[in-house]
């Protein structure tokens, strides 16, 4: 049977008194009774049907119920109490969101984001990652960082970067790659989410490949965990794919052997004409921040 969701005053005492071990000291962070607080955690309970704190005579603790609902209560509240303040607080105009596909935010914005913080130290800027449409549509965001096609997700937009695509794996792996054909002994990771892969690889380098055995992955982070762990060959997808290559311990396979991509990363917004001021400034930052890195 489902399970509404409680109120959020209850939820706001449930973190208080958990976080204080004690409804004495969570009233008076909340300016309520203890018998309030105690009232509204036993309506909590009720409506879960289950405890959520065992009761000692000078201190509350946690039940294993309890400590699970703890991360997603103030994970909730915290969220709930940012996005309010950016949307409407006396700091709206200097706050902006941006999601991005997840390769790009890690190799590209989290490398830049001093440098934009830098030139515009009075925007605070909030970065969320996904990596499909259902993703991208499930919150709000001032600006989206796309791979594909833009019109899926936006009115209007700015291309950003193109991507080089080329083997790497582990050193010792790459060693025993001396020329393209010696691809096709060892497992493929590909990246099942991309349209450019290894077939769009070996068809721009010439290459006819018989049987190949493919290990999938959802992301290209994690095609690269596979590869650091030896299961494989991945595809590099350069630039946005430096840092995590780096990190991987990954290296090329093939000196000078690369494909174009068949996407792009794009900036994609309702109207440009209605970015607030602070969302401008991320827009060019980023169009020559990408510009100096493709």
């Amino acid at each position: 049977m489902a399970v509404s969701v409680p109120s959020l005053n209850w939820l706001r005492v449930f973190e208080a008194a958990a976080r204080a071990e004690s409804f004495a000291r969570a009233a008076g962070e909340l300016n309520m009774s203890a018998a309030a607080v105690s009232q509204q955690v036993r309506a909590l309970e009720e409506r879960l049907g289950t405890p959520l704190f065992e009761r000692h005579a000078h201190a509350v603790r946690l039940t294993d119920a309890g400590r699970a609902y703890l991360p997603g209560v103030q994970q909730a509240l915290l969220t709930l109490q940012s996005t309010t303040e950016g949307l409407f607080g006396a700091q709206r105009a200097e706050q902006i969101y941006v999601r991005a596909v997840l390769l790009f935010a890690h190799g590209i914005l989290a490398d830049g984001f001093r440098d934009f913080t830098a030139r515009h130290p009075q925007i605070t800027l909030q970065i969320d990652t996904g990596n499909t449409i259902y993703d991208f549509s499930q919150s709000f965001s001032d600006l989206q960082v796309v791979f594909g096609n833009p019109s899926a997700y936006g009115a209007e937009g700015d291309a950003l970067l193109s991507e080089r695509l080329y083997p790497v794996a582990r050193p010792e792996i790459a060693a025993q790659i001396t020329k393209p054909e010696d691809l096709l002994v060892h497992s493929l990771i590909e990246v099942s989410t991309h349209r450019a892969g290894w077939p769009h690889v070996f068809e721009t380098a010439g290459i006819w490949p018989g049987a190949v055995k493919y290990l999938f992955a959802d992301s290209t982070i994690m095609g690269f965990a596979l590869a650091r762990a030896g299961a494989g060959v991945a595809l590099a997808r350069a630039p946005a794919s430096d840092r995590a290559m780096a990190e991987a311990g990954l290296v090329p396979c093939l000196d000078e052997f690369e494909v174009a991509g068949q996407e792009r990363y794009h900036l994609v917004y309702p109207d440009r004409t209605g970015l607030r001021p602070a969302a401008k400034a991320f827009r060019d930052w980023l169009i020559a921040h990408c510009a100096a890195r493709q």
